[in-house]
């Protein structure tokens, strides 16, 4: 028929659930221990069927008080990220591997990144997006099961659950090293021309 190539964008079908379904399974965990010390649990936000989500590791304070991920510093420098590839932070999803604060912040502990990995894997599949960017030394360990420093494996494509993952600085390290913005502007770029390839409609 003369067709040569045929670029395919992201499936159509519905998924089995919704990300409401989700929240509901979720309630108002109780699974671990951080239910005790957090104010809010922190779902997730943005498109439900975006082409792009961002994984990070685990809310802060700003995000505990307000339960919405990424609306601190660290926050207003990713929604900055997300638009210098020209898109709109409404356009992406943004979750976490935790969907609550950690005391003070500290690194999340086997047993809550087992509470909530099942909610976060559901999110994924529910959304379907393109690719995923994990944003950080934990989430892209936690997500792709290695020790790996996020030196090495940022700027890498790797398959995680049938999708494209690429791993990043988290915005956080770049507030206090501003010299890395560069290696993730070269990443991010990366992730704009792969979304272009795989057909995504906000680049036609």
């Amino acid at each position: 028929m003369g067709v040569t190539h045929l670029k395919v964008g992201k499936p159509v079908d519905q998924p089995s659930c919704s990300l409401e379904d989700v929240r509901n399974d979720l309630g108002e965990c109780t699974r671990c221990g951080l239910s005790v010390t957090r104010k809010n649990i922190v779902f997730g936000s943005g498109s439900s069927d975006a082409d792009l989500m961002f994984v990070g590791e685990a809310p802060g304070a700003d995000e505990d008080q307000q339960g919405v991920p990424f609306v601190g510093r660290a926050g207003q420098l990713l929604t900055r990220i997300i638009q210098a590839i020209d898109l709109q932070r409404e356009q992406v999803y943004i979750a976490n591997i935790l969907k609550c604060r950690p005391p003070q912040n500290r690194d999340p502990q086997p047993d809550e990144v087992n509470s909530c990995e099942p909610f976060l894997f559901r999110q994924i599949e529910t959304i379907k997006p393109m690719i995923v960017v994990a944003l950080g030394k934990y989430a892209a360990q936690t997500l792709i099961r290695t020790k790996t420093p996020i030196s090495r494996l940022r700027g890498t494509f790797v398959e995680f659950r049938g999708i494209q993952l690429m791993p990043t600085f988290h915005p956080s390290y770049l507030l206090r090293n501003p010299s890395a913005k560069r290696e993730v502007w070269e990443d991010m770029k990366r992730v704009r021309d792969e979304l272009r390839q795989l057909g995504s409609r906000y680049y036609h």
